[in-house]
């Protein structure tokens, strides 16, 4: 049986907590930056964590050596 792959893409986009939850950087913060309001910009600097069905495909089919 060969090794499996994980998905470069996904191991530079997302993290996989102590917890084994997925945090990942939050969209909507690369332009049009002035029509959004300085609370929105501020909260999207944080992290979020997938929700739960999300984050079972993510580990499955993305970041299979990070079960």
């Amino acid at each position: 049986m060969p090794k499996v792959k994980t998905n470069s893409s996904a191991k530079k986009r997302f993290k996989v907590t102590a917890s084994g939850r997925i945090k990942f950087k939050q969209a909507g913060k690369r332009h049009n930056l002035g029509k959004k309001s300085q609370k929105r910009i501020r909260n999207l600097r944080q992290g979020a964590i997938m929700a739960d069905g999300f984050a079972k495909s993510v580990l499955v089919y993305r970041l299979p050596n990070d079960n």
